[in-house]
Formats: C-alpha cells, structure tokens, sequence
C-alpha cells in the first residue's frame, strides 16, 4: 500500500470521526483536525464553508438524526489530492440505513480537506 493511498485514507478516516462526533467539543476539534480553516462541503441540500459552519451542519445531522452512525460503504479511492467513498447513515438500534451518499474530497499537502463534494444516493422521503 502506498503512503498516497494511506493519505486518503487517513483523510477519510477523520472525515468519519468528525461525522461522527456528538459532544461539541470533540466536534469542534474533529471538524478543525479534518478540515482546513476555510474548507468547504457541498452536497444537494447544503453548502457551508469553514469549521463553525461545518460543524454546525454535522450538529444538524444529528439532531435530525439521533442514535446513528455514519459508516464507510465500501473501500477509499484516491489519487492526487483527491480521494472518494461510500458511505451511509445507520441506525445503531435497528441495522437500518436511510440515508447513503458517496463523496469526493480534496485534500491539501498536510492531507486535510479543502471541499468535500457529496452526492446522496438514498435519502428518506420527505427529507
């Protein structure tokens, strides 16, 4: 494995704990571990740019959301600056995932992101 691949995958990895982190604190620090200082996100119902606006995105998420996980779906592809993946949103009480996008993100030399591009593939009705 090349330390490219590892590159995205450790970006991807701390995508997921950002997602995934609850407590505002841990979510401040995740989003600013993950993302630049002006790093953006974009998908079909938002776009945000800058820690304070991407944590409160992921805050969002979770309110709407409560008691699950963002999962990866599948493996992390990348090259270059550029690394993308599957994921879904699962319900940690019943098995069941509503919600699954991939996304395509950009990285800078350190390996943090610069803009995630999300696309959603399975979104519950009335979302």
């Amino acid at each position: 494995m090349s330390a490219n691949t590892n590159r995205h995958e450790n970006a991807a990895a701390r995508y997921f704990e950002a997602w995934n982190a609850t407590e505002p604190a841990a979510l401040a620090k995740a989003v600013a571990t993950a993302w630049t200082a002006d790093g953006g996100y974009t998908d079909p119902l938002a776009e945000v740019r800058g820690h304070a606006e991407v944590a409160a995105l992921i805050a969002a998420a979770h309110e709407r959301f409560r008691g699950f996980v963002f999962r990866p779906l599948g493996a992390v592809d990348g090259h270059h600056d550029t690394a993308r993946f599957g994921w879904e949103l699962v319900n940690e009480a019943d098995g069941s995932a509503p919600v699954a996008g991939f996304d395509v993100v950009t990285l800078d030399e350190e390996g943090r992101i610069t803009q995630v591009l999300g696309f959603l593939d399975r979104v519950p009705t009335g979302a």
